[in-house]
């Protein structure tokens, strides 16, 4: 049975917070799940925590495993959500085209659904229907972008805080981490024409890869000696813990704007008493006025019905994944029939040619029929009389099991 555990939407950030899920101990996190589950798949985010699972379950005992294995505590269930099957499915799909995003069909999510369904493969943790459903889900990803033309109208939090960060007038950055959303934030911030980005990280090596006069690489015990110089900090790192905090910044000095895009934050809460800060985290970046907003909505409603073609694919799929053992059966039978009919009529026949000829007829009509009668299997299957068509199917050609 396919299942999903993850966080209830409109949770508080402060809450989101708590569910951390450790990089560094992904392969021990999964270890563990694979002792209760046949498949398993996590997708950590900044905004998004989330466990697709393959296994037969109780959702209450389950519950208390997962906290458990996490480390998270159970005096927070109430913001966690536990559903199966078919609204898994519907989840998934829906996740990959962007629906469920902060920032509607923001175009980040897809990469990482793809990324987090590679790691579950390399590690694997991936072989059953949760296999096949993360293919399907990210190929309809994929074309849902494509067709409904989302690429025309691309959207991000890292594109929202540099516009907004530019409207303001803002020219000097301090960006913290360079993963995924530090990149990007970076490439924007260039393109965009900022006069200085100072790129705080631990692997200094960076500075060979960028290349751009206009970069600084610093250090994070660096970071007090220049925040100063900078009009806007943006936050973007993996980090447990605040990377900023009140004490790092000069009470008195100019404006200064900071858009903390990371979970948990980057930066410490009381930053946002000081009377020079602008303090957005993750959460108020996404209620932030976008014009191409409505456009975006009226773009992804439009083209929902790729997401049910999907869902019914994959459905379909797994019923007649149901019926495979019976289909392989039958292949055998006609097979094993064909071949000793060709075998009796290569020993009565004294002319090769003849013989040749006899083999395919012999083997196309027995094609003919087995492939008929799975046609039937699967049109009955997907009926829902599946189960009652293979026993008259396997009583009329005498399988054996």
């Amino acid at each position: 049975m396919i299942g999903l555990i993850g966080i209830r939407k409109n949770t508080p950030l402060e809450v989101r917070e708590k569910f951390i899920i450790k990089p560094k101990k992904y392969k021990e996190y999964v270890e563990e799940l694979l002792k209760e589950m046949q498949e398993v798949v996590i997708l950590a985010t900044c905004n998004r925590t989330e466990i697709y699972f393959n296994a037969s379950f109780n959702k209450e005992e389950l519950l208390k495993k997962i906290f458990v294995i996490f480390d998270w505590d159970y005096e927070y269930k109430q913001y966690i959500f536990i559903t199966k099957d078919k609204d898994v499915y519907r989840h998934l799909f829906e996740v990959c085209c962007g629906f469920h995003s902060k920032i509607l069909g923001e175009d980040q999510i897809l990469g990482q659904v793809k990324e987090a369904y590679e790691k579950a493969l390399n590690i694997g943790s991936l072989s059953l229907e949760l296999h096949r459903l993360f293919q399907e889900a990210v190929t309809c990803g994929k074309r849902f972008r494509k067709e409904a033309k989302l690429f025309e109208i691309p959207v991000s939090s890292a594109s929202i805080v540099v516009n907004e960060a530019v409207n303001h007038g803002c020219t000097k950055f301090m960006i913290f981490g360079y993963g995924e959303i530090g990149n990007l934030v970076l490439k924007y911030l260039l393109s965009h024409g900022a006069k200085l980005v100072y790129l705080v990280v631990r692997n200094s090596k960076i500075k060979e890869e960028i290349g751009d006069e206009r970069v600084r690489i610093i250090s994070f015990e660096e970071k007090n000696n220049y925040i100063d110089e900078v009009e806007c900090l943006i936050g973007c790192t993996s980090a447990p813990h605040p990377v900023v905090r009140k004490l790092d910044i000069n009470e008195k000095g100019s404006k200064l704007i900071i858009y903390d895009l990371s979970v948990p934050r980057d930066v410490e809460k009381e930053v946002a008493l000081l009377d020079r800060t602008e303090v957005y985290n993750i959460d108020t970046i996404s209620y932030i006025n976008d014009n191409n907003k409505i456009l975006r909505k009226e773009k992804m409603e439009e083209h929902k019905f790729i997401i049910s073609q999907y869902m019914k694919e994959y459905e379909e799929w797994l019923k007649l994944r149901n019926i495979a053992p019976a289909i392989k059966n039958l292949k055998i039978l006609g097979s094993e029939i064909s071949n000793k009919r060709i075998e009796t009529f290569r020993n009565k026949s004294n002319n090769e040619k003849d013989t040749d000829l006899a083999d395919k007829l012999i083997k196309s009509t027995s094609d003919f029929y087995i492939n008929r009668a799975i046609e039937v299997i699967k049109e009955e299957t997907l009926k829902g009389c599946g189960e009652e068509c293979v026993k008259i199917i396997e009583k009329i050609f005498q399988v054996k099991k």
